[in-house]
């Protein structure tokens, strides 16, 4: 009798691990709506990630696998969660963390503190990239120039260039980014608001860029810009499930046979991926070197009499954060 009283979880108002049900619950799992302890939400969270990245074949043995790295919450847990899974399960690949320096003083320089810190715990290579190194410019120097009114722009289009020129550097297979439930869902509603149909119909794919230099692997095993990220997390408070229900409808979408997709080609300048005979980063660079930071974002008319761009080639910027797939 003494035995089994001791068996019953204790009452107190405390709701028990749904799991173990010996802890204390820590969290309420949308997905599951399970309230669950912290250790067992671990052991969880972990083993999906393991099965995903099994049962989408994610990785071949002997592969170079960058992490973006930018010392935010959400690529370190990608970095540590694949180099534990890496190391548990024996995949056989060769992991580095791939950092851009945009040149942002006091934000950045702190950031990468803790990415220098992710490198000695988790063990892994580190390559750090700059926007000075690259483009000429730093973001504080963009500032500068252009204000704060459309510095994001700026920012959004160098970064995403920079991972992948970083990841070029590296000689990787692939690069895995650490974008979460939140930001895929956030992205699918703004595909749809823009009518975006060629990145919506992609921008829910676990593997992205396959046409592109380095293919992308998004980490979103739970798996802003402004009113779209207010929009779903009141979605969320009244459904749980609401983020992941949007995921799901855009990993439904299905394009008709009959609509004509835009044809990807190389920039004419340097020969990253682009629609356009230039790319956007070489338009806003232009624009920054010629003096005329705006040349790229409003609605103005050419670079010069060789490379006229109208407002489908030189407008078009994406809030900072964007998933860009």
């Amino acid at each position: 009798m003494a035995d089994a009283e001791a068996a019953k979880p204790k009452s107190g108002g405390a709701r028990q691990c749904s799991v173990c049900n010996q802890k204390r619950a820590a969290l309420k799992r949308p997905k599951t709506l399970q309230q669950i302890c912290r250790d067992c939400f671990y052991s969880a969270f972990e083993e999906e990630v393991h099965n995903v990245i099994v049962g989408n074949q994610l990785f071949k043995r002997g592969e170079r696998i960058a992490i973006g790295a930018s010392g935010g919450k959400d690529s370190t847990v990608l970095a540590y969660v694949l180099s534990e899974l890496n190391r548990r399960h024996n995949y056989g690949l060769d992991l580095f963390l791939l950092s851009v320096d945009e040149g942002i003083t006091g934000y950045r320089d702190d950031s990468l503190e803790t990415v220098q810190r992710n490198k000695i715990q988790y063990g892994l290579p580190l390559k750090v990239v700059s926007y000075k190194e690259l483009y000429g410019w730093t973001m504080d120097e963009i500032v500068k120039m252009i204000g704060l009114k459309n510095n994001c722009t700026f920012c959004g289009v160098f970064r995403r260039q920079a991972l992948d020129r970083g990841a070029a550097m590296l000689q990787v297979d692939k690069l895995a980014t650490g974008h979460n439930a939140d930001d895929v869902a956030e992205t699918v509603l703004l595909n749809i608001l823009r009518g975006d149909i060629a990145r919506l119909s992609r921008c829910t794919s676990i593997v992205t860029g396959e046409d592109g230099p380095i293919p992308r692997c998004i980490y979103s095993p739970n798996a802003y810009r402004g009113f779209a990220r207010e929009f779903i997390k009141d979605l969320e408070r009244i459904r749980p499930r609401a983020i992941l229900d949007i995921i799901k409808s855009g990993e439904n979408f299905r394009i008709s046979a009959s609509t004509k997709m835009p044809e990807q080609g190389t920039c004419e300048r340097c020969g990253y991926i682009s629609s356009q005979k230039w790319c956007k980063a070489c338009v806003l660079l232009e624009g920054l070197n010629q003096g005329l930071p705006k040349l790229g974002i409003g609605r103005t008319r050419g670079l010069n009499n060789d490379h006229k761009m109208d407002a489908t080639q030189t407008s078009g910027s994406k809030p900072c954060g964007t998933l860009d797939f």
